[in-house]
Protein backbone atom coordinates (compact mmCIF):
# COMPACT_ATOMS: atom_id res chain seq x y z
CA UNK A 1 0.00 0.00 0.00
CA UNK A 2 1.17 3.67 -0.84
CA UNK A 3 1.15 6.32 1.73
CA UNK A 4 -0.77 8.73 -0.90
CA UNK A 5 -3.99 6.19 -0.44
CA UNK A 6 -4.00 7.05 3.35
CA UNK A 7 -4.58 11.12 2.32
CA UNK A 8 -7.83 12.71 1.91
CA UNK A 9 -9.25 16.21 2.46
CA UNK A 10 -9.69 17.63 5.48
CA UNK A 11 -11.08 21.05 6.30
CA UNK A 12 -8.41 22.78 8.88
CA UNK A 13 -11.79 24.05 10.78
CA UNK A 14 -12.61 20.49 11.57
CA UNK A 15 -9.54 19.42 13.66
CA UNK A 16 -11.02 19.65 16.87
CA UNK A 17 -8.81 22.58 19.32
CA UNK A 18 -10.81 21.51 22.52
CA UNK A 19 -12.89 18.56 23.85
CA UNK A 20 -16.47 18.27 24.17
CA UNK A 21 -18.32 20.37 27.05
CA UNK A 22 -19.21 16.40 28.39
CA UNK A 23 -16.90 13.96 27.36
CA UNK A 24 -19.65 11.20 26.54
CA UNK A 25 -21.39 14.48 24.39
CA UNK A 26 -19.51 13.90 21.38
CA UNK A 27 -20.59 12.84 18.53
CA UNK A 28 -20.13 9.07 17.28
CA UNK A 29 -20.22 7.67 13.72
CA UNK A 30 -21.84 3.78 13.56
CA UNK A 31 -20.39 1.40 10.40
CA UNK A 32 -22.37 -1.99 10.61
CA UNK A 33 -19.38 -4.04 8.06
CA UNK A 34 -22.16 -6.57 7.52
CA UNK A 35 -24.81 -4.33 6.19
CA UNK A 36 -23.34 -1.42 5.30
CA UNK A 37 -25.38 0.81 7.06
CA UNK A 38 -24.37 4.03 8.60
CA UNK A 39 -25.87 5.84 11.84
CA UNK A 40 -25.06 9.02 13.61
CA UNK A 41 -25.34 8.83 17.04
CA UNK A 42 -24.00 10.68 20.20
CA UNK A 43 -21.26 8.81 22.36
CA UNK A 44 -23.65 8.80 25.41
CA UNK A 45 -25.96 6.50 23.39
CA UNK A 46 -22.74 3.79 23.17
CA UNK A 47 -24.55 0.86 25.11
CA UNK A 48 -27.37 1.29 22.64
CA UNK A 49 -25.23 0.16 19.52
CA UNK A 50 -23.58 -2.93 21.64
CA UNK A 51 -24.79 -6.55 21.82
CA UNK A 52 -22.81 -7.74 25.13
CA UNK A 53 -19.52 -7.37 23.81
CA UNK A 54 -16.69 -7.51 26.07
CA UNK A 55 -15.31 -3.60 26.14
CA UNK A 56 -11.67 -3.35 26.31
CA UNK A 57 -9.80 0.11 27.14
CA UNK A 58 -6.08 0.75 27.24
CA UNK A 59 -5.45 2.43 31.36
CA UNK A 60 -2.27 3.84 30.62
CA UNK A 61 -1.79 7.50 31.72
CA UNK A 62 -0.29 10.10 30.21
CA UNK A 63 2.93 11.49 31.82
CA UNK A 64 3.47 15.55 32.31
CA UNK A 65 6.19 14.48 29.83
CA UNK A 66 7.10 18.12 27.76
CA UNK A 67 9.74 20.18 29.87
CA UNK A 68 10.60 23.73 28.11
CA UNK A 69 13.88 23.85 29.32
CA UNK A 70 17.24 26.46 29.31
CA UNK A 71 21.13 25.70 27.97
CA UNK A 72 23.73 26.76 29.40
CA UNK A 73 24.40 29.44 26.89
CA UNK A 74 21.16 31.18 27.66
CA UNK A 75 19.47 29.25 24.68
CA UNK A 76 15.58 27.61 24.93
CA UNK A 77 15.83 23.87 24.89
CA UNK A 78 12.53 21.40 24.89
CA UNK A 79 12.74 17.78 25.74
CA UNK A 80 9.69 15.58 25.45
CA UNK A 81 10.13 12.46 27.61
CA UNK A 82 8.99 9.07 25.46
CA UNK A 83 9.61 6.47 27.52
CA UNK A 84 11.20 5.33 30.70
CA UNK A 85 14.35 2.85 30.45
CA UNK A 86 16.25 0.45 32.86
CA UNK A 87 18.60 2.36 34.53
CA UNK A 88 17.71 5.52 37.56
CA UNK A 89 16.19 8.39 35.57
CA UNK A 90 16.67 7.07 32.47
CA UNK A 91 14.28 7.72 29.93
CA UNK A 92 14.18 7.93 25.78
CA UNK A 93 13.10 11.49 24.85
CA UNK A 94 12.78 14.17 21.61
CA UNK A 95 14.86 17.03 22.34
CA UNK A 96 14.82 20.14 20.65
CA UNK A 97 17.06 21.91 18.79
CA UNK A 98 18.87 18.24 18.51
CA UNK A 99 21.62 19.20 16.27
CA UNK A 100 23.31 21.65 18.69
CA UNK A 101 22.68 19.37 21.77
CA UNK A 102 25.44 17.65 22.74
CA UNK A 103 26.04 13.97 25.04
CA UNK A 104 26.92 15.32 28.55
CA UNK A 105 25.01 18.84 28.60
CA UNK A 106 22.72 19.31 30.95
CA UNK A 107 19.51 20.96 30.84
CA UNK A 108 18.41 22.20 34.07
CA UNK A 109 16.75 18.62 35.49
CA UNK A 110 18.09 16.60 32.22
CA UNK A 111 21.64 15.02 31.52
CA UNK A 112 21.55 14.14 28.19
CA UNK A 113 23.51 10.88 27.37
CA UNK A 114 23.72 10.10 23.88
CA UNK A 115 21.73 10.66 20.61
CA UNK A 116 20.00 7.83 19.10
CA UNK A 117 18.81 9.73 15.19
CA UNK A 118 15.81 11.23 14.49
CA UNK A 119 15.86 13.59 17.62
CA UNK A 120 15.97 10.81 20.10
CA UNK A 121 18.22 10.73 22.73
CA UNK A 122 18.92 8.60 25.52
CA UNK A 123 18.83 10.77 28.49
CA UNK A 124 18.46 10.93 32.75
CA UNK A 125 15.96 12.91 34.68
CA UNK A 126 17.37 14.46 38.02
CA UNK A 127 13.99 15.08 40.07
CA UNK A 128 10.12 13.61 39.47
CA UNK A 129 8.42 14.11 36.21
CA UNK A 130 7.15 17.73 35.91
CA UNK A 131 6.25 18.93 33.13
CA UNK A 132 3.48 20.13 30.70
CA UNK A 133 0.93 17.78 29.08
CA UNK A 134 2.34 16.86 25.80
CA UNK A 135 -0.72 17.61 23.23
CA UNK A 136 -0.27 17.13 19.88
CA UNK A 137 0.92 19.77 17.62
CA UNK A 138 -2.55 20.25 15.47
CA UNK A 139 -3.68 21.55 18.99
CA UNK A 140 -2.79 25.19 18.93
CA UNK A 141 -4.50 25.97 22.19
CA UNK A 142 -3.94 25.87 25.70
CA UNK A 143 -5.82 22.95 27.84
CA UNK A 144 -7.42 24.27 30.13
CA UNK A 145 -8.01 21.41 31.93
CA UNK A 146 -5.23 18.73 32.04
CA UNK A 147 -6.94 15.86 33.38
CA UNK A 148 -9.38 16.26 30.00
CA UNK A 149 -6.29 14.36 28.17
CA UNK A 150 -6.62 11.59 30.38
CA UNK A 151 -9.41 8.88 30.01
CA UNK A 152 -11.16 8.39 33.48
CA UNK A 153 -9.85 5.09 33.92
CA UNK A 154 -5.88 5.81 33.24
CA UNK A 155 -3.90 4.16 35.98
CA UNK A 156 -0.49 3.29 34.88
CA UNK A 157 1.97 6.31 34.14
CA UNK A 158 4.09 6.06 31.24
CA UNK A 159 2.36 7.60 27.71
CA UNK A 160 3.61 10.31 25.83
CA UNK A 161 0.27 10.33 24.22
CA UNK A 162 -3.52 9.61 25.44
CA UNK A 163 -5.44 6.84 24.20
CA UNK A 164 -7.90 8.94 22.48
CA UNK A 165 -10.63 7.04 21.72
CA UNK A 166 -11.18 5.96 25.30
CA UNK A 167 -11.29 9.83 26.33
CA UNK A 168 -14.89 10.39 25.44
CA UNK A 169 -16.16 7.79 28.37
CA UNK A 170 -17.39 8.97 31.59
CA UNK A 171 -17.42 6.38 34.72
CA UNK A 172 -21.70 6.57 34.59
CA UNK A 173 -21.21 4.65 30.85
CA UNK A 174 -18.73 2.61 31.72
CA UNK A 175 -20.73 1.25 34.69
CA UNK A 176 -23.46 0.00 32.47
CA UNK A 177 -20.70 -2.14 30.12
CA UNK A 178 -18.52 -5.41 30.51
CA UNK A 179 -15.14 -3.87 30.97
CA UNK A 180 -11.53 -5.31 30.60
CA UNK A 181 -8.20 -3.20 30.97
CA UNK A 182 -5.05 -3.72 28.86
CA UNK A 183 -1.93 -1.75 28.81
CA UNK A 184 -0.08 -0.25 26.45
CA UNK A 185 2.28 3.22 26.83
CA UNK A 186 1.97 5.40 23.66
CA UNK A 187 5.45 6.46 22.20
CA UNK A 188 6.84 8.14 19.31
CA UNK A 189 5.17 6.55 16.82
CA UNK A 190 1.92 8.50 17.85
CA UNK A 191 3.92 12.32 16.96
CA UNK A 192 5.32 10.57 13.58
CA UNK A 193 3.34 10.57 10.17
CA UNK A 194 4.46 8.65 7.66
CA UNK A 195 7.54 9.40 6.40
CA UNK A 196 8.06 6.61 3.20
CA UNK A 197 5.90 6.10 0.11
CA UNK A 198 5.45 2.51 0.19
CA UNK A 199 4.26 1.24 3.78
CA UNK A 200 6.38 -1.70 3.46
CA UNK A 201 9.79 0.39 4.48
CA UNK A 202 7.68 1.97 7.47
CA UNK A 203 9.08 1.05 10.45
CA UNK A 204 6.98 1.17 13.82
CA UNK A 205 8.83 2.07 17.28
CA UNK A 206 8.38 -0.87 19.64
CA UNK A 207 6.15 0.43 22.56
CA UNK A 208 5.95 -1.30 25.80
CA UNK A 209 2.42 -3.61 26.83
CA UNK A 210 1.25 -5.99 30.03
CA UNK A 211 -2.28 -7.72 30.39
CA UNK A 212 -2.85 -9.58 33.03
CA UNK A 213 -3.29 -13.48 32.89
CA UNK A 214 -7.04 -13.18 34.27
CA UNK A 215 -7.84 -10.56 31.95
CA UNK A 216 -6.26 -12.28 28.84
CA UNK A 217 -8.08 -15.23 29.60
CA UNK A 218 -11.31 -12.96 29.96
CA UNK A 219 -10.09 -11.48 26.63
CA UNK A 220 -9.24 -14.89 24.92
CA UNK A 221 -12.61 -16.73 26.26
CA UNK A 222 -14.81 -13.56 25.03
CA UNK A 223 -17.69 -14.58 22.47
CA UNK A 224 -17.27 -10.55 21.10
CA UNK A 225 -14.59 -7.97 21.78
CA UNK A 226 -14.89 -4.29 21.22
CA UNK A 227 -11.53 -2.60 21.53
CA UNK A 228 -11.28 1.00 22.39
CA UNK A 229 -8.84 2.37 20.20
CA UNK A 230 -5.65 1.32 17.77
CA UNK A 231 -3.36 0.90 20.97
CA UNK A 232 -5.87 -1.64 22.20
CA UNK A 233 -5.61 -3.30 19.03
CA UNK A 234 -2.03 -4.07 18.73
CA UNK A 235 -2.04 -5.51 21.94
CA UNK A 236 -4.86 -7.26 21.45
CA UNK A 237 -3.30 -8.81 18.05
CA UNK A 238 0.20 -9.31 19.05
CA UNK A 239 -1.06 -11.18 21.85
CA UNK A 240 -3.55 -13.49 20.09
CA UNK A 241 -0.46 -14.11 17.10
CA UNK A 242 1.44 -15.48 19.50
CA UNK A 243 3.02 -13.00 21.66
CA UNK A 244 3.84 -12.92 25.69
CA UNK A 245 1.21 -11.14 27.54
CA UNK A 246 4.20 -8.87 28.20
CA UNK A 247 6.71 -6.99 26.59
CA UNK A 248 6.80 -4.76 23.23
CA UNK A 249 5.14 -4.92 20.26
CA UNK A 250 6.05 -3.42 16.75
CA UNK A 251 3.19 -4.58 14.94
CA UNK A 252 2.30 -2.65 12.18
CA UNK A 253 -1.33 -2.94 10.99
CA UNK A 254 -2.09 -2.67 6.83
CA UNK A 255 -4.88 -3.53 5.10
CA UNK A 256 -4.99 -7.62 4.16
CA UNK A 257 -4.23 -8.32 7.95
CA UNK A 258 -5.75 -11.10 9.35
CA UNK A 259 -7.76 -9.63 12.69
CA UNK A 260 -7.73 -12.78 15.67
CA UNK A 261 -9.32 -10.78 18.93
CA UNK A 262 -11.25 -7.95 17.71
CA UNK A 263 -14.18 -8.21 16.78
CA UNK A 264 -15.33 -4.46 16.99
CA UNK A 265 -13.73 -1.21 17.06
CA UNK A 266 -13.79 2.21 18.55
CA UNK A 267 -11.72 4.82 17.06
CA UNK A 268 -11.48 8.33 16.90
CA UNK A 269 -10.74 10.36 13.23
CA UNK A 270 -7.36 9.93 12.48
CA UNK A 271 -4.31 12.14 10.54
CA UNK A 272 -4.01 11.31 7.09
CA UNK A 273 -1.20 9.29 5.79
CA UNK A 274 -0.81 7.98 9.08
CA UNK A 275 -0.14 4.31 10.78
CA UNK A 276 -3.96 4.62 12.69
CA UNK A 277 -5.58 5.26 9.58
CA UNK A 278 -4.10 1.98 7.92
CA UNK A 279 -5.02 0.13 10.59
CA UNK A 280 -8.34 1.53 10.73
CA UNK A 281 -8.48 0.10 7.07
CA UNK A 282 -7.60 -3.11 7.51
CA UNK A 283 -10.27 -3.21 9.72
CA UNK A 284 -13.17 -1.59 8.02
CA UNK A 285 -12.04 -1.77 4.42
CA UNK A 286 -9.81 0.93 2.35
CA UNK A 287 -12.88 2.22 0.45
CA UNK A 288 -15.18 2.14 3.41
CA UNK A 289 -12.94 3.52 5.68
CA UNK A 290 -12.79 6.30 2.88
CA UNK A 291 -16.61 6.52 2.28
CA UNK A 292 -16.77 6.64 6.07
CA UNK A 293 -13.99 9.89 6.29
CA UNK A 294 -16.30 11.66 3.51
CA UNK A 295 -19.46 11.30 5.19
CA UNK A 296 -18.10 11.83 8.36
CA UNK A 297 -16.49 15.23 6.38
CA UNK A 298 -19.61 15.94 5.02
CA UNK A 299 -21.50 15.85 8.54
CA UNK A 300 -18.96 18.67 9.74
CA UNK A 301 -17.71 15.98 12.46
CA UNK A 302 -14.73 17.28 14.67
CA UNK A 303 -11.59 15.27 14.09
CA UNK A 304 -8.35 14.18 15.73
CA UNK A 305 -7.24 13.85 19.58
CA UNK A 306 -10.16 15.96 20.98
CA UNK A 307 -12.58 15.14 18.14
CA UNK A 308 -15.87 12.73 17.60
CA UNK A 309 -15.40 9.17 17.41
CA UNK A 310 -16.70 6.05 15.12
CA UNK A 311 -17.85 2.76 16.03
CA UNK A 312 -17.15 -0.43 13.71
CA UNK A 313 -18.80 -3.15 14.03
Amino acid sequence: MKSAELDYELPPELIAQTPAARRDGSRLLVFERRTGAIRHRRFAELGAELAGELVVVNDTRVVPARLHLTRATGGRAEVLLLERLPGEGLWEGLARPSAKLRPGERLGPVELIEPLGEGRWRLRLHGPVAGETPLPPYITEPLADPSRYQTVYARDEGSAAAPTAGLHFTPELLAGLDVERVTLHVGLDTFRPLAVDDLAEHRIHGERYVVAPAAWERIRAAERVLAVGTTTVRTLETIAAGGPLAGRTELFITPGHDYRRVDALLTNFHLPRSTLLALVMAFAGVEETRELYRVAVAERYRFFSFGDAMLVL
